[in-house]
């Protein structure tokens, strides 16, 4: 069995420019096992999030190869969670209707009930059990980003990918929010690959 869950190989991806392609990300290669929490670290602008757009199948590599649990990535799918710097919950819906979106798609034959309590138990594995009715502007600004996890991790991936989730937090909101990830992560053994230009959040978190 193979135990790579991610294999991104001499990933490469440029743009156009007046002067000739701006080279974004050259060769870059990277294994990641299943379970492991791998963050990619660097300043910004340095390319690490398109490396992770072009995991998630958002943005489409100039070159090289990325393969998810043996298959290719060509575009988005149900394979990976993603969270983003900031929740992108749709304001007008509750908070557990943000989180049928994600599992509506996954099982038809589920029932609108069975549906809601798959939600409710995913809201309480991230700390927010009964605040499925509450709509996301009662919410602080931790809580929504809960929420945001909670809805990745409502697809059932087999890989979350994180783009720098707490980085529009205030310092104790962060590290609450930062342990409460590590205690997810040893939960549900999810493979995890996230960007940070943060040191100490990757040492803290990540496995390498």
């Amino acid at each position: 069995m193979d135990p790579w869950m991610i294999e991104l190989w001499q990933l490469r991806k440029e743009y156009p420019a007046p002067t000739g392609p701006a080279v974004i990300v050259k060769d870059f290669t990277l294994k990641v096992r299943a379970g492991e929490f791998v963050c990619i670290i660097g300043h910004s602008g340095c390319g690490k999030s398109t490396v992770l757009s072009i995991l998630m199948g958002l943005s489409q590599e100039t070159s090289g190869n990325v393969i998810v649990a043996g298959k290719e990535v060509t575009g988005p799918g149900r394979d990976r969670g993603v969270v983003f710097q900031s929740a992108a919950l749709l304001p007008w819906m509750s908070v557990r209707e943000n989180l049928l979106l994600a599992i509506a798609p996954r099982d038809a034959a589920q029932s609108h009930d069975e549906r809601c309590q798959l939600a409710d138990r995913h809201l309480t594995q991230v700390g927010l059990e009964g605040l499925g009715d509450c709509m996301p502007e009662e919410l602080s600004a931790g809580m929504r980003q809960r929420v945001g996890i909670a809805r990745a991790l409502a697809v059932e991936p087999q890989v979350l990918l994180l783009d720098e989730p707490f980085s529009l937090l205030d310092a104790l909101t962060r590290f609450e929010l930062q342990d409460h990830l590590v205690q997810l992560c040893e939960r549900t053994r999810k493979t995890v690959v996230m960007v940070t230009h943060d040191v100490d959040e990757a040492l803290l978190l990540a496995d390498r």
